[in-house]
């Protein structure tokens, strides 16, 4: 049982007990080769709470469809008796947290059993994945390859089949970008979808929280569980928007295959899709290439002590704060211009959905980066440069694996919607999914599980 999905339905059928699942799980998050996935196991906390659950089943007042299913989190949220590492050596002998952050919360009081806490970039400030403190999470796909960060622990916990779910953060792709490098679903909510932002920030204007899952209808299920009802159109077959210029002509020829395919597959089952400019998204980009960006001027305001500190900081990273020493300068423009250009960009789209490739080239080798800091440095910013621009739009958005031309060991299809329309970008995803992996997609409708 590889999903979350699967795993519920065997719960409520008496198949298994959340204490089976999750003993399953605490074993193989404490193999060896998952030493670098997860920073901290949880499992006597994870056993009483899969206990509780099994009591709820047999009363027969389970909290939630997905009530004893296994959950990891990204290690910027604080979760009771455990040190919130942020990624970072600097953080090793911090104070346990005292209580769990609201999402935590939020997931144990669904009935979700949380295995433990990820690994991620230092301080979430990379798109590459890569950690000299805790280890490099291997990319199950290719481990010579980065697994794409920031948060990379939960993307390959997920791809190795640790947990069904994990929670990241995605402030300038660190949950859609992993997913496309381990070659699974990774989607960006809405800031404030699943409440306040009590983890550790990075830019508390533009960060989010992300999930991980092997399907869409995973993660669906958990946004039903942790997300009020939401009335957004769900217009099936959707529109797809395929944004002219560099989006999706500066791409490596694989990439760029792969989103034909896509688009021939999506046609044939009825989507009408567009290739057209998107002028508030060129504004946008061009707007940041020549001013700055709101993460690196407000990481660096953030952690810019550290330059001067004995803390110590990955080399990566002191060269990015280093980078964006006078980004506040210069930002201001970015600011001013940021919800005039969702607004444009918004109307733009319309009631279509963005469709492009979640990263324009293939994941990086790790013995490249490690031998050249200046080829790192340029493969961080290529890595991040679509989804960056998106995440200043206030998007929302899901990468899907891209499974078109075979020639890469894994690629993503990125879609997205204007901030709040998570529920239309869901259903257009979990139609979409089906559809580019070579199955005909059917109808999603509420099952007699939620009433």
């Amino acid at each position: 049982m590889t999903t979350a999905t699967a795993m519920a339905e065997a719960l409520a059928r008496g198949e298994v007990t959340s204490a089976q699942l999750v003993a399953d799980t605490i074993e193989r998050a404490r193999q060896p080769d998952s030493a670098a996935v997860m920073i901290t196991v949880t499992g006597e906390r994870a056993g009483y709470q899969a206990e509780a659950s099994d009591r709820r089943r047999l009363r027969r007042n389970p909290r939630s469809w997905l009530d004893g299913v296994p959950i990891a989190c990204k290690d910027v949220f604080d979760m009771q008796g455990t040190v919130t590492t942020c990624g970072s050596a600097s953080h090793l002998h911090d104070v346990s947290a005292a209580v769990d952050s609201h999402l935590i919360r939020r997931a144990h009081d669904s009935g979700l059993v949380t295995v433990g806490k990820t690994n991620l970039s230092e301080f979430a400030f990379s798109g590459l994945g890569i950690n000299l403190c805790f280890g490099t999470p291997a990319n199950p796909v290719d481990p010579e390859l980065v697994p794409g960060g920031s948060s990379s622990g939960s993307a390959v916990a997920v791809a190795r089949g640790i947990v069904p779910l994990a929670v990241g953060t995605d402030t300038s792709g660190s949950v859609r970008v992993p997913a496309a490098y381990c070659g699974i679903v990774g989607y960006r909510a809405s800031p404030g979808r699943y409440g306040p932002h009590d983890f550790a920030p990075l830019s508390a204007t533009l960060d989010s929280v992300g999930v991980f899952a092997m399907t869409v209808d995973d993660i669906i299920e958990l946004d039903r569980v942790l997300a009020p009802a939401r009335n957004d159109s769900r217009l099936l077959p959707p529109r797809f928007i395929v944004p002219a210029g560099e989006w999706t002509e500066d791409t490596e020829s694989a990439i760029a295959a792969d989103l034909a395919h896509a688009i021939a597959e999506l046609r044939s089952a009825g989507a009408d899709i567009r290739v057209r400019e998107l002028p508030a998204l060129a504004a946008a980009q061009e707007l940041m290439d020549r001013d700055g960006t709101i993460v690196g001027a407000e990481a660096f305001r953030l952690h810019g002590h550290r330059l001067d500190s004995t803390m110590p900081i990955e080399p990566a990273t002191r060269r990015r704060l280093e980078s964006n020493m006078h980004t506040f300068d210069s930002i201001a423009p970015v600011y001013a211009a940021m919800s005039g250009l969702r607004a444009e960009f918004a109307a733009e789209l319309g009631d279509a959905t963005l469709l492009c490739p979640t990263v324009r080239h293939a994941p990086p080798r790790l013995a490249d980066l490690r031998s050249d800091p200046a080829h790192y440095d340029s493969a961080n910013a290529s890595t991040l440069r679509t989804t960056m621009v998106l995440s200043y739009l206030g998007t929302c958005g899901i990468s899907l694996p891209a499974t078109g031309s075979g020639s890469l060991p894994a690629t993503g299809l990125l879609l997205s919607r204007p901030l709040g329309h998570d529920s239309a970008l869901l259903a257009h995803a979990s139609w979409t999914q089906p559809i580019i992996a070579g199955r005909a997609a059917a109808p999603r409708g509420e099952s007699a599980r939620h009433g």
